[in-house]
């Protein structure tokens, strides 16, 4: 080992704890490892060391270095240290039949892929089979809720290896978008406070705070709806303002529409707290639940009962519920005296694959073509958004036509964006666009699909809102009692997830009552210099109207 170290940087080195790491990867969170059930070989080319798993073991158990893991871990802090004893220790409480479905699921195949790249058995084969086994086997051996050393344990061989060389590879990749969307997000934090300065500042502590509850009360009716065409059957939850009590202040009576598409593997709760905050404000709001793409289809997945995370139709059944729904509304307005709606002037906000939803139907159209040419490789991608939106390959390709001209207006939350629309399909939305990015976010990284596509738009209004330190899930409320929350960790939601929320509840409000209610007086809300008014930390607040193409694509090249 000693001479190993001579030859090899210690980046090199280090990259076998990253490796553990990079063996916690993500995939609605389900965490995944694989080592050796005797000892660990760590190659790089001809070159070979090992560490016996009983040092592993006494690691975790005690803290204790001992053996060759201690050539290991010299180099590593006692933070880093403390986060491998962590990862080491940590229980994974989803049953072999969950662990299952999705690892033999079209996505969890192709990241079991790239892991056996760099995680073979003894005989150097890729890993893809040994690994799956071994974590199935480690979580019916431990029905509580398994660990990383249980799935060593578990392994079929009596070593693996590690290929450093491919390892150190992975690495880089990582550290460079990494280090590109920093650069990014730093080039967003300064056009935002360039704004607040150049912008005529407006005192907000005498305008009303959006982040509170309006002054309309509103009732909620649930709608069981079949779409015949389709043989599709859904429900959504419509909250209706009530005009009384705030006629006399010159309310809206024909209340505008919003609709909020939630997120794979959730459901019409999950942005509850939005649609309420919306209903006070005047506007009727639409919640459906996507059926193939909601709670209730990850629930199944795990449980056994479905096949996939979620079929490619969805990509096309999605935007046609929400058109479908509207149909539904303005049938009900007509004949139903408690409807009173506006769906001339219909807004929508989405959340990652509702951002989607929500982009398509602003006009964006599926791009076939980008589909293609970024797919070929997707088992060598970081990218989790691209394997959901590669498996709109499996469609025909066709012309899609999901723009709905009902909509006016649309936000889109995390939103999966770079392949499945790409800049010639995102460049044909033409009505106002708001799309809302998060720094820390995994799932559907910064970068690649919210902050360069946001480039791509070519309307008029366009904002960019960026969560500094916000995850993927920040925006979500998967905290509400109707539901039943599925095992997404603290860690992933990020910190203070309430602050996000309070965001959205003024900027949605803002947003929709000055393009799609045509109230102007909100206007002054919609600017960087309100963002800076009410950004807090640990979550700041970022909003940009414009960036620079040329900047940002000196960070891709």
């Amino acid at each position: 080992m000693a001479v190993l170290q001579k030859l090899l940087p210690s980046k090199l080195i280090k990259s076998v704890s990253i490796t553990l790491s990079l063996l916690l990867f993500p995939a609605t969170e389900l965490q995944t490892a694989a080592l050796a059930a005797d000892r660990i070989y760590a190659t790089y080319g001809a070159l070979e060391s090992s560490v016996e798993i009983d040092n592993l073991v006494e690691f975790a158990k005690t803290g204790k270095i001992e053996g060759g893991l201690a050539d290991y871990t010299r180099r590593l802090n006692p933070t880093q240290l403390a986060r491998l004893r962590r990862l080491l220790t940590a229980k994974i409480n989803l049953s072999p039949v969950a662990i299952s479905q999705f690892l033999y699921s079209p996505i969890g195949e192709t990241l079991l892929q790239r892991l056996g790249q760099i995680i073979q058995t003894e005989a150097g084969q890729p890993g893809f089979y040994a690994i799956r086994a071994a974590i199935i086997l480690a979580a019916a051996q431990e029905p509580q809720g398994f660990t990383l050393l249980d799935v060593l344990r578990q392994f079929p061989t009596n070593g693996i290896r590690v290929d450093l060389m491919q390892s150190l590879e992975t690495v880089e990749e990582l550290q460079t978008l990494i280090e590109r969307t920093n650069q990014a997000i730093a080039l967003i934090q300064q056009e935002s406070t360039a704004a607040a300065i150049n912008q005529q500042s407006a005192n907000f502590s005498q305008l009303p705070d959006l982040r509170q509850t309006g002054s309309f009360s509103w009732n909620k009716r649930t709608l069981q709806l079949y779409d015949r065409s389709r043989d599709r059957a859904f429900v959504a939850d419509v909250y209706i303002p009530q005009v009384s009590g705030a006629a006399s202040q010159g309310e809206l009576y024909l209340a505008p529409v919003i609709v909020i598409s939630h997120g794979l593997g959730s459901d019409r709760n999950t942005f509850k707290y939005l649609a309420q905050q919306l209903a006070s404000y005047g506007f009727a709001v639409a919640v459906p639940s996507h059926p193939n793409s909601n709670a209730e289809q990850l629930r199944s997945l795990l449980n056994g009962l479905a096949k996939t995370v979620t079929p490619p139709s969805e990509f096309i059944n999605r935007p046609l519920d929400v058109s479908y729904l509207l149909d539904v509304l303005a049938q009900l307005d007509r004949t139903d005296s408690s409807f009173a709606l506006d769906l001339q002037q219909v807004g929508v906000i989405g959340h990652s694959f509702g951002g989607y939803t929500a982009l398509a139907l602003a006009g964006a159209a599926l791009n076939f073509d980008q589909l293609q040419q970024d797919c070929k490789n997707v088992s060598n991608t970081f990218n989790l958004s691209l394997l959901l939106q590669c498996r709109t390959i499996e469609l025909p390709s066709t012309q899609y036509d999901l723009q709905d001209k009902r909509i006016k207006a649309a936000i889109a939350i995390n939103p999966i964006t770079s392949s499945i629309f790409g800049r010639d399909g995102l460049s044909q939305i033409q009505i106002p666009v708001a799309i809302v990015s998060s720094s820390a976010d995994k799932v559907a990284p910064a970068l690649p699909e919210q902050i360069l596509p946001f480039t791509w738009l070519s309307a008029k209004n366009k904002y960019l809102l960026l969560f500094t330190s916000g995850t993927h899930f920040s925006a979500a409320d998967k905290s509400d009692p109707n539901t039943e929350p599925l095992p997404i960790p603290e860690s992933v939601i990020g910190s203070d997830p309430a602050l996000a929320r309070r965001y959205l509840r003024a900027w949605s409000v803002a947003f929709f009552a000055t393009y799609i209610a045509g109230s102007p007086q909100y206007f002054p809300y919609l600017s960087a210099d309100y963002a800076q008014a009410i950004s807090q930390p640990p979550l700041a607040l970022s909003v940009v109207q414009s960036l620079s193409a040329n900047q940002l694509a000196q960070l891709v090249e």
